[in-house]
């Protein structure tokens, strides 16, 4: 048998009865850390062992963590039965619990959990709040690790296991993601026992406390109710319901189309503008249409905005075995998209209408350029292209010549468009993977001029009828030195 046993998180006054009696009837206990208010009042005839040695030999937590559950197992295995004490509560935020739970469950050893207070209550008591307002509790050492926070910023947050300095640094760098660096936040200082301290602080001096111990717990307070993914999903969700907008309810897939060609075009354009306040904005209206496509998959029994987000981080994870995998890479960019590719075709051979060719995938529906573009990038990385740009300025030539030499319109139009797509090869071979937005910045450049004139002609009291030739290109002229 393994008895588990919270010592609560203050004073020995704090154990439960259960817990008090398994410690004086047992000739040996095992403590995680022998770092806790309540062990100076052990009784003195129980033998105490403690681990704290073991976070000293490792790197990792997880290392101490499993050698400890470890040392658990071999001495119940030995002994018959051991009483094993932690921090706090077994169940809250305590990482050996469940790797011993698990080796006993391997070897057929029987555990109790005797329950003590957690780091949550008096936590609770200490900000004058009520854990079922939403409150979010997460290891800090887990959350440092990650490069955004796994948490839902329009609830309220604790983060225990603020160990040192260290650790609060990689934490705020990873709340940064989310939070604003002069975000208001609270580090609790031994939460439940007689010395407790709570330090209002803002996210980016958190580090910089001189209070920090292993005690000492994060508070992150809900941000802006409006501040979440899963407020604008009940927001998209209610506006589809019966109680919420007939508009909504009656829209469909098909019938959202042009919205989201509409709302992708702006936002390029704020991002051809170089407006950050405009691409917050276009952003924004994008993802509205993702959420109401997603919604409406879910009304109709489609997908769920779980399966989405799990294909898609999945396919993430997968494409970069670089990063998440044990694939060696130099970091070179053409080595990276080699990577890439290789396993989107590993993922279409496996699938179950495989592609029947190179250029299957790329949407015909898209814009013409980019198609275009796509294509030719396809077919040149299995060696169908000119051996160098020479190729494709003598290609060029030959396709102006044959636009020139055309004897009729509907020749001259053919042979046009295949002078347009030897254009988009040759800007590939300089380098412009994206022929769209440089025809865009071209269209904006003529905008700015065009309006100049207009803006001449209206000032000088004439029409554009009634302006010659020579006076518009003198004007277009005076535009070009002008606006750009």
């Amino acid at each position: 048998m393994i008895s588990i046993l919270g010592l609560g998180p203050g004073a020995i006054d704090d154990l439960s009865l259960r817990a008090w009696e398994k410690i004086q009837g047992t000739a040996k206990l095992y403590l995680r850390t022998a770092r806790h208010p309540s062990v100076a009042d052990l009784p003195a005839a129980v033998n105490v062992v403690s681990f704290d040695e073991i976070y000293q030999q490792h790197e990792q937590f997880k290392d101490v963590y499993d050698e400890i559950a470890a040392r658990i197992l071999h001495q119940a295995q030995e002994t018959g039965g051991v009483v094993y004490a932690v921090p706090g509560d077994p169940l809250v935020g305590e990482s050996t619990t469940p790797r011993i739970l698990a080796l006993a469950a391997e070897a057929s050893i029987a555990v109790e959990i005797i329950h003590g207070v957690s780091f949550i209550e008096p936590c609770l008591s200490l900000l004058g709040i009520d854990a079922l307002d939403g409150l979010q509790a997460l290891d800090a050492l887990s959350v440092a690790e990650q490069y955004h926070p796994p948490i839902n910023p329009a609830l309220p947050a604790l983060l225990a296991q603020v160990y040192n300095q260290s650790v609060a640094s990689n934490l705020k760098l990873t709340l940064m993601n989310q939070y604003d660096d002069d975000f208001p936040v609270k580090l609790i200082h031994a939460a439940g026992t007689s010395y407790a301290t709570v330090e209002d602080l803002k996210l980016y001096e958190i580090d910089r406390s001189q209070r920090i111990n292993v005690m000492t717990t994060l508070f992150v307070p809900a941000m802006n109710a409006h501040s979440s993914f899963e407020t604008l999903q009940n927001i998209i969700a209610h506006l589809r319901s019966p109680e919420g907008c007939p508009w909504d309810r009656e829209q469909s897939h098909k019938s959202l189309r042009p919205f989201l060609i509409e709302e992708a075009y702006e936002a390029l354009e704020a991002l051809d503008g170089e407006n950050p306040k405009a691409l917050n904005e276009e952003l924004g209206d994008l993802l509205l249409q993702i959420l109401l496509h997603t919604q409406i998959a879910i009304d109709d029994g489609e997908f769920k905005m779980a399966d989405l987000l799990r294909q898609l981080n999945e396919k993430m994870i997968r494409r970069h075995p670089h990063v998440f995998g044990d694939v060696e890479a130099t970091g070179d960019l053409g080595e990276l998209s080699r990577i890439w590719h290789e396993v989107k075709q590993a993922e279409k051979a496996g699938s179950a209408a495989p592609a029947e060719s190179l250029l299957d995938g790329i949407p015909a529906g898209a814009p013409a350029l980019f198609v275009a573009q796509r294509y030719s990038q396809r077919a040149s990385k299995v060696g169908f292209d000119w051996a160098d740009i020479g190729g494709v300025e003598a290609k060029f030539e030959e396709e102006l010549a044959e636009v020139l030499t055309a004897e009729t319109d509907a020749e001259r139009i053919k042979e046009i468009g295949d002078l347009i797509f030897v254009l988009v090869n040759w800007l590939r071979w300089l380098g412009i993977d994206d022929p769209e937005s440089l025809l865009r910045t071209i269209n904006a450049k003529f905008y700015r001029r065009f309006c100049h004139v207009e803006q001449q002609v209206a000032q000088s009291g004439k029409h554009f009828d009634d302006c010659s030739l020579d006076e518009l290109e003198a004007l277009w002229q005076e535009a070009k030195r002008l606006t750009d």
